[in-house]
């Protein structure tokens, strides 16, 4: 193959080649620069003479600036655009994080509060890299937003929990309690939904009387089971067990199964429900679980005359376990377990509910001595 010929310029160590355009086929130069740094003899491509709009001036002008150190050269810059593929930043423990987690429930939750929250200030920071001062200007910059105490917490705990995955799958170093530390917000958030006699009055015949019976069934499955909505959403007919009245919550949110029992006006309410093909007890429009009916639950609330506040569905859940516990029938170690969850923590809100039924025991205990005070013969003197 002959030599392409190199034609020099009017500007030391500046030459070109005649070629064509790639794309218009148009003759045109490509212009070349020739230059010494560190010892060694580089030789480089410039620019092409239409496609980049290089002249011999321009090409030498760059010759001048890597001379001079002042503009890195092809080389030095294809080596750090792979240096900055291969590394590590947050933002690619994400992306494993986010593949490796696709089983998890909140991942959805996950991926919006990581575009939302910790992608901009985040996503291209080396982990080992990142200080307490940058936690707390990302807790600051949070609450700024007028987020909850809870969604604050929830970005922070989120961001943790990406460096944590990162250091055991080796991808960065494990966190230095010395030089990253995630103070939270204080939460005051728990909250517990109740409903007076009066209300729930209301809101069984708002639901009686809506003209959507497939909101009105799960609602009421609701608050006659304390079922989360979810549950109720994919519950299937084979989950369904009739005969030993039990419910088979499969992969609930705690994440192992779970049965809870069927009681009378839950079996009620499934006896009552169509049995078609569909394996789903409330299926949605497509044959496939329901997905959404927050506009018949709002409306059935609002009818009730319900406060704007309250949750249609987790409320509901709450009124369930508010009524078990003020009973004084129910221990707290039963409640967790209808209710599935984990760790006895989360029924510890009903715990003063407990108590108040515990005290009108305790009242009643009083009220049949004092009688029996009133009733004893009295000795004579």
């Amino acid at each position: 193959m002959a030599a392409v010929k190199r034609h020099k310029t009017a500007y030391k160590g500046v030459f070109y080649i005649d070629s064509k355009n790639q794309v218009t086929g148009v003759k045109e130069k490509i212009y070349y620069i020739r230059y010494y740094k560190d010892g060694k003899s580089i030789e480089e491509k410039a620019g092409r003479q239409h496609q980049d709009q290089m002249t011999p001036a321009k090409a030498n002008r760059l010759r001048v600036l890597r001379i001079e150190g002042k503009i890195d050269s092809n080389n030095e810059r294809r080596k750090k655009v792979r240096a900055e593929r291969n590394r590590m930043t947050v933002g690619r423990i994400w992306e494993a994080f986010y593949d490796a987690k696709q089983e998890n429930k909140s991942i959805r939750d996950d991926r919006n509060r990581w575009q939302n929250y910790l992608l901009k200030d985040f996503g291209k920071r080396i982990p080992e890299e990142v200080v307490t001062t940058d936690i707390d200007r990302l807790r600051r910059k949070l609450q700024n937003k007028g987020l909850t105490p809870g969604t604050v917490k929830q970005g922070l705990v989120l961001l943790k929990r990406i460096l944590n995955f990162g250091a055991r799958r080796g991808m960065c170093q494990p966190i230095n309690p010395g030089k990253l530390y995630f103070e939270m917000p204080r939460l005051n958030n728990i909250k517990t939904e109740d409903l007076t006699p009066a209300q729930l009055a209301a809101l069984l015949d708002s639901i009686e009387n809506d003209r959507n019976q497939k909101a009105s069934s799960i609602m009421l499955m609701a608050l006659y089971t304390g079922m989360r909505k979810s549950e109720i959403f994919n519950l299937e007919w084979n989950h369904v067990d009739f005969e030993r009245g039990f419910i088979l919550l499969k992969d609930p949110k705690g994440g192992q199964d779970q049965r809870i029992p069927i009681n009378k006006s839950a079996r009620s309410i499934l006896e009552k429900q169509p049995h078609t093909d569909c394996e789903f007890v409330f299926p949605g429009r497509y044959g496939g679980p329901t997905k959404d009916l927050r506009v018949p639950f709002r409306r059935i609330c609002d009818n009730a005359g319900l406060p704007k506040d309250f949750r249609p569905m987790h409320g509901l859940r709450h009124v369930f376990a508010s009524t078990l516990a003020s009973s004084g029938q129910v221990d707290m170690y039963t409640l967790q377990k209808l209710l599935t969850h984990k760790t006895p923590s989360m029924v510890q809100r009903y715990a003063h509910l407990r108590d108040d039924a515990m005290i009108r025991a305790s009242e009643i205990a009083n009220i049949s001595y004092e009688d029996m005070k009133k009733r004893a013969p009295r000795k004579s003197n």
